[in-house]
């Protein structure tokens, strides 16, 4: 069996599709932050302000330990 895959067609440059690619994957939690804008092609700090301006938060909460990090403030 095989699947046939349409996509519409649709006017993005190279560069949009980069960065879409980078923030999903960053978003979904397959790649740090760092590979994420080496993929978008940006530095890390421009790349987290295009999270913010995208609604992703470029922090990653999860693997903080919020009671350890408060007891030992």
């Amino acid at each position: 069996m095989s699947i046939k895959l349409e996509i519409p067609e649709v006017n993005l440059k190279g560069e949009d599709i980069k960065t879409f690619l980078a923030t999903k994957l960053f978003e979904d939690g397959v790649v740090s932050l760092g590979k994420a804008s080496e993929i978008a092609g940006y530095s890390e700090r421009t790349f987290a302000e295009v999270l913010l301006h995208k609604g992703v938060s470029p922090i990653r909460y999860e693997n903080i330990k919020l009671k350890e990090e408060t007891s030992n403030a």
